[in-house]
């Protein structure tokens, strides 16, 4: 530190208010510019990287609440589909971003599968992130055309038994519930010939079956709904604990004679780890803000999502603790690390 002379021998008073103004001068700039940064936060568009293609329940949601905070807080807001290797592109991508606050995650619950299903990860699902807020979930389903002779989960299954070659099943990627439950229906009735032929994202796996290049779609509800309630899809089954109120014709999966057959697509929103604190908690605020009204409830609800607004807290909880409970799944399933 420099020291200050004096040209003559100052009384204690003066020095003190010579070391208090000289404190301040020195002091002052840094507590300025931390509270001018968290003042003018954000002063350029917050992208959310989706780890998918777009279509997805993922990308649904991520364009549904990204256009509710633009028009709420007045900033930009965009999305970014990095798609690929079971989501690992864009998480990867997100957790080795910049934490100045300008990207964030916003994940499925693929971010937790994927710890048990490979054996190698680009990121540290334990560190690499942290929580800013859940978005909303969606039960997962299968889906077939409305040609399609199946009118339930079993009658899918016994047509697959007699002609095996003939059926397969489109997916979103590797890693996902919708996967993952593919995989645990195909064990439990034992139906190995039936290919999962995945995709990069869940709207591109309800576009092949609307073509007719499979014949069951397991997804998330959310991009299937559309096409269910113009008549040019079937559901079979929902995979939720309870049937969805706009579906009341569609059993459960433990209706369908499958116990604990729940499986759901979650939507959370993280940030990379070392995101300054104050810019989570204003991402949090914001995105809380949003979910909570009447508007957004019903414009997700439509879309086949059930609006989840919980805090930076309950959204890692949430995804720290599924970490365990699909490594266990995938265990138990006997399905094989990638």
């Amino acid at each position: 530190m420099t020291k200050f002379i004096a040209p003559a021998t100052p009384s204690r008073r003066s020095m003190l208010k010579v070391t208090g103004a000289a404190a301040a001068g020195l002091a002052a700039p840094s507590l300025v510019g931390v509270r001018s940064a968290s003042a003018d936060y954000p002063d350029r568009p917050i992208k959310f990287v989706v780890a998918n293609t777009p279509g997805g329940p993922s990308d649904i949601v991520a364009r549904i609440v990204t256009a509710a905070l633009q028009q709420s807080t007045g900033k930009t807001f965009i999305v970014e589909n990095r798609g690929g290797a079971g989501g690992n592109i864009g998480m990867e991508y997100a957790a080795h971003a910049d934490s100045d606050g300008y990207t964030m995650l916003l994940a499925t619950n693929a971010y937790s599968v994927n710890y048990g299903l490979y054996a190698h990860l680009p990121y540290n699902p334990y560190k690499d992130f942290v929580g800013v807020s859940e978005l909303a979930g969606s039960p997962n389903t299968f889906v077939v055309k409305s040609d399609s002779p199946a009118k339930t989960v079993k009658d899918f299954v016994a047509l697959a038994h007699a002609s095996p070659d003939k059926f397969n099943c489109a997916t979103p990627p590797i890693g996902t519930t919708p996967q993952i439950q593919l995989e645990v229906l195909k064990i439990r009735e034992n139906l190995p010939n039936l290919a999962d032929v995945v995709f990069n994202g869940g709207g591109d796996a309800i576009t092949a079956l609307v073509s007719g290049t499979v014949q069951l779609s397991s997804g998330s509800l959310g991009p299937a709904l559309p096409h269910i309630k113009a008549g040019a899809m079937r559901c079979l089954a929902v995979c939720g604990t309870a049937r969805w109120p706009d579906l009341p014709e569609v059993p459960t999966m433990e209706q369908s004679g499958y116990k604990d057959f729940v499986f759901a697509t979650d939507m959370v929103l993280l940030a990379p780890a070392k995101t300054p604190p104050a810019y989570v908690k204003w991402l949090e605020a914001e995105t809380l803000k949003v979910l909570k009204t009447p508007e957004m409830k019903d414009r997700l609800y439509k879309a086949g999502f059930l609006v989840r607004p919980e805090g930076a807290d309950a959204a890692w909880a949430r995804v720290t603790k599924e970490i365990g409970m699909f490594k266990q799944i995938i265990d138990q399933a006997g399905i094989k690390k990638m």
